[in-house]
């Protein structure tokens, strides 16, 4: 079987192209569906799955770079890109619960066909599972399937996905809750276009209706008691927390290039030379250099050490999803005030990068779950050479 194993820089190149149709989706909220054509020509929709299935076979940092180079382009096309990578990260890991015949399908229709997958979790009267509580939906027992019903909002990728994987309890006496591989094409599966928001326009986020939707009992890839479920995992967290730092840093790259840009074509007649020579200016896009270079440190040894093992534990990958992106957002709320009324302009890309990078903040994890989880262990730990 031939591995496709996209070229280094394809990613850079993809994301030029992006940027050059990203403001127009923005505008118009439409879902770029070309933009996930070419990712899938170039072998990127199915970078991480194995090479035996025909994938990239790419580990975390790899996919990493992909997403932040992308996110630099159009972040809404990240973000999708970004859940499908995650999904094969995990479902082909070696702690998967998946059955194996069914993780392999879904990775070989990624390779064929790029067949986007994202989890499908969040509910209105929920919120985020990773909070607590019971999923509405639910999943019945048949004897040869499951029935599912309920909905999703916040879909990401919806218009364009072709699985979705709905977090439901079971109507078992003693119920269950998990995950359930749902085809999109099934019958009983609505998409309600939903989604207007300030940020992330183009990512087709709407809400997922399913009405009685049947799957057969190998698509229940991974129903446990709810009690298992506490505590998170500390791979996904690693996976989710390094993609997401790396689509927000990319957004910050996208403003910082065009920062610079300007202050070097930018010549007001009072000073007759561009704002790149004064030293406030240098000093500031300095400030914002340092920013970045942290940033790559840290999504770099988040990914490494999640690639080599052992993985780090959730708060460090939190600490880092949370570092990283409010380094993201000071970079480009500080491009807006070096830029003035231009950086407002609907015709420039720097008051888009605004509204993008702010979504950080709403991506679980969130920095007050960060920093309580992180106060809390550090305060109930062992008085032991610490506490008096």
């Amino acid at each position: 079987m031939t591995v496709a194993v996209p070229p280094p820089d394809i990613a850079r190149t993809l994301a030029l192209r992006f940027a050059e149709t990203a403001a127009e989706h923005d505008r118009s909220g439409a879902f770029p569906h070309g933009n996930f054509a070419a990712l899938h020509e170039a072998g990127l929709t199915a970078l991480t799955v194995p090479g035996r299935l025909g994938g990239g076979g790419a580990g975390l940092a790899r996919a990493a770079e992909v997403v932040g180079a992308i996110g630099s382009g159009d972040p809404a096309t990240a973000l999708v890109l970004a859940m499908t990578l995650l999904q094969h990260g995990l479902v082909h890991g070696p702690a998967s619960r998946w059955p194996r015949a069914v993780a392999d399908r879904l990775g070989q229709e990624a390779v064929a066909r790029g067949a986007l997958v994202n989890a499908l979790r969040v509910e209105p009267g929920l919120g985020t599972p990773a909070r607590g509580g019971l999923p509405e939906t639910l999943a019945r027992r048949e004897r040869d399937g499951w029935r599912i019903s309920g909905r999703k909002i916040y879909s990401t990728g919806a218009p364009a996905l072709a699985y979705g994987l709905v977090f439901a309890r079971t109507d078992e006496p003693a119920p269950r809750i998990g995950n359930l591989l749902v085809p999109f094409g099934a019958p009983g599966l609505r998409i309600e276009e939903t989604w207007d928001h300030l940020g992330l326009r183009a990512s087709g986020s709407h809400d997922v209706v399913l009405e009685n939707v049947f799957v057969p009992l190998d698509h229940a890839v991974d129903l446990r008691p709810p009690q298992d479920w506490q505590g998170g995992d500390p791979l996904q967290q690693a996976w989710s927390c390094a993609l997401l730092a790396a689509l927000y840093d990319g957004v910050a790259r996208g403003a910082q290039a065009w920062l610079v840009g300007f202050l070097r074509e930018r010549t007001p007649g009072s000073l007759g030379a561009p704002l790149a020579g004064l030293p406030r200016f240098q000093e500031a896009v300095g400030e914002t250099e340092r920013l970045l270079s942290v940033n790559t440190r840290l999504i770099a040894s988040l990914a490494a050490q999640t690639d080599a093992g052992p993985v780090p534990p959730p708060s460090e990958a939190g600490f880092v999803k949370l570092t990283v992106t409010e380094n993201a957002i000071a970079l480009v709320q500080r491009a807006v005030e070096l830029t003035g009324n231009a950086a407002l302009a609907r015709r420039n890309p720097l008051e888009r990068h605004l509204r993008d990078v702010l979504c950080a903040r709403i991506h679980w994890p969130q920095g007050d779950a960060v920093r309580t989880q992180a106060g809390r262990a550090a305060l109930e730990a062992s008085s032991e050479g610490i506490f008096p």
